[in-house]
């Protein structure tokens, strides 16, 4: 039982009244002394009907806070000192009485109602506080629901800034996931020491150079709300790299692309069938070991300015291959504002078609995750701007009900985030989940909305039946034959403007930003094009059978 209360002449019952109402949501029994109250009547009630917790909240200036804060004190017995004690108030209050040593725990003006609903659910457990926040993702998340869990990057070109910093991170309680971000000496030569670029060293992240580093990011973080631990993937030797981080950090989850970090990207000296391949083994190592997966995929496209056709397309062949692979738990990545000028409701749109082809993919060995971010490249070098588009940024993507929120620091376009940017970035975020927990207009009443996600879907189920259509004979399943998506992309079926030039790709495709789509078009003329009519070019350059006269083969999507 709570017994719930404002101090003295304090009458602002609205912070005291919502924890109380959150506290009979986690099946707490409450009772409420309305104000004002006397010391000796929160006693008398106390002696009455013993509770086990008392909550007390006072709002008014902190000189008064300590004078009656003492005079509790003084009159409490020995047995009421034994209960638990929570108090609420401004940060200048909470500070002024801390001294006496009444209070037990602490909320104020920062407190979110995640943190409440946090507090609440593991405050009767006599456990440690590595085991009240739960250690493994889907756990983690299960915890915070109805909350979506937060996670940022964190990384800065010394290995003891970010050991410190990680434990500055963990102790402000914002985010549940830090994700390390290495060096691309890190992500690229880890295995390979004698490549290492020293003049590069730091260049994009932190410069781990030993199991030990790693170890220690992993010691600083057991302090706080103990975050849960992730790091970028590698771009090459990537089952070494999955070994390395899961004995050294509990690598939350893995994440690996499926063409990328190859020759596309010039991110590892893999070709486009080695990246593919290695990829997909990468994928079935978490499977094995039933570590959830995020196929880090379809953005890569994205940021390259592909059609939404293809950045659809992308995705559910990320989560299609994962799942062949035996991922059990995948986490869905949408990434927001990418391409630069798409409109926030035809974004939304094909977030909502990625998620209806990822989730058709359900079964009960297949589960998806949705989680959000706002784009890299979205955000200004003003922080005033930055921190605008941050708030709106996630405000749009909270209309995905995501199970995480990858928060972007504001400040990553002038500057790799310190640990005050990353928390003051998490605060601003954390505001806007919460306000958005609260109920959102429904996306369903847009048609435009709904509309664009159908041709999304029906562009994607073209494009795919058109990668099906180029499998060589005998090939049982096309959409996890690494040949076979090498040559969609060579073929230009799956095709970006930025890979023009490259000996990997065809990248012929032409795509502009038309009434807030990103849209295939025309070469001379910048008029869109169907994704339809695009795919059946090719086939035709190629001398395959148009898929409306391929009808009789029975290709199945998915």
């Amino acid at each position: 039982m709570i017994l719930c209360a404002t101090l003295g002449s304090c009458v602002h019952i609205a912070g005291i009244y919502n924890f109380m109402q959150l506290a009979q949501q986690q099946g707490y029994k409450t009772i409420f002394l309305r104000p004002p109250n006397t010391v000796d009547e929160i006693i008398q009630a106390i002696t009455a009907k013993n509770p086990s917790i008392i909550a007390l909240s006072y709002r008014l200036t902190s000189d008064a806070a300590v004078t009656i804060v003492k005079e509790f004190k003084k009159k409490l017995t020995p047995e009421m000192k034994e209960k638990k004690w929570i108090f609420g108030g401004t940060t200048r209050v909470c500070k002024a009485i801390e001294p006496f040593g009444l209070f037990n725990f602490y909320f104020d003006g920062s407190a979110t109602e995640d943190d409440v609903l946090s507090f609440l659910r593991t405050l009767n457990q006599q456990k440690t506080p590595e085991i009240v926040f739960p250690q493994t993702l889907i756990k983690r998340i299960e915890f915070k629901d109805p909350f979506p869990i937060l996670r940022a990057h964190f990384g800065v070109p010394s290995v003891e800034e970010t050991r410190k910093g990680i434990c500055k991170i963990a102790r402000a309680k914002v985010v549940d996931v830090i994700s390390i971000g290495p060096d691309q000496n890190f992500q690229e030569s880890f295995f390979h020491p004698q490549e290492i670029k020293k003049s590069e060293g730091g260049a994009g992240g932190v410069p781990i150079r030993s199991e030990e580093d790693l170890s220690s990011f992993y010691e600083a973080s057991r302090c706080g709300n103990f975050p849960l631990l992730r790091c970028y993937s590698g771009t090459r030797n990537l089952t070494n790299m999955a070994e390395l981080l899961n004995r050294t950090i509990n690598n939350a989850w893995g994440a690996t692309p499926l063409f990328w970090y190859s020759e596309l990207d010039g991110r590892s000296p893999r070709t486009l069938l080695e990246a593919i391949s290695e990829n997909q083994a990468n994928m079935k190592w978490y499977g094995v070991r039933n570590i959830p997966f995020e196929a880090n995929e379809s953005h890569h496209w994205s940021l390259r300015s592909a059609s939404d056709a293809i950045a659809v397309t992308a995705a559910f062949l990320g989560a299609y291959n994962a799942k062949q692979a035996g991922v059990k738990r995948y986490l869905s990545q949408l990434m927001f504002d990418t391409p630069l000028r798409i409109s926030p409701r035809f974004d939304i749109a094909k977030m909502l078609a990625k998620t209806e082809m990822i989730e058709n993919l359900h079964d009960k060995n297949f589960t998806s995750y949705r989680q959000v971010r706002s784009g890299l490249f979205s955000f200004p070098e003003d922080p005033y701007l930055a921190k605008g588009q941050l708030a709106s940024s996630i405000q749009m993507a909270m209309f995905l009900k995501p199970h995480i929120v990858h928060v972007v620091s504001y400040c990553e376009a002038d500057h790799a985030a310190t640990p005050d940017d990353l928390i003051e970035s998490a605060k601003i975020a954390r505001k806007v989940v919460t306000n958005s927990i609260r109920g959102l207009p429904s996306i369903s009443l847009d048609h435009k909305i709904d509309e664009y996600k159908q041709k999304l879907i029906t562009d994607t189920n073209y494009i795919l039946r058109a990668i099906a259509s180029i499998a060589d004979e005998g090939v049982v399943d096309p959409f996890v034959h690494s040949p076979t998506l090498v040559k969609a992309v060579k073929m230009g079926i799956l095709d970006a403007p930025h890979l023009k030039g490259l000996s990997a790709a065809r990248g012929e495709i032409n795509t502009s930003i038309i009434n807030g789509k990103c849209l295939s078009t025309e070469e001379d003329t910048e008029d869109p094009i169907q994704e339809k009519d695009r795919v059946n070019k090719i086939l035709e350059r190629e001398g395959i059978l148009l898929l409306e006269q391929q009808k009789t083969k029975g290709i199945r999507i998915g």
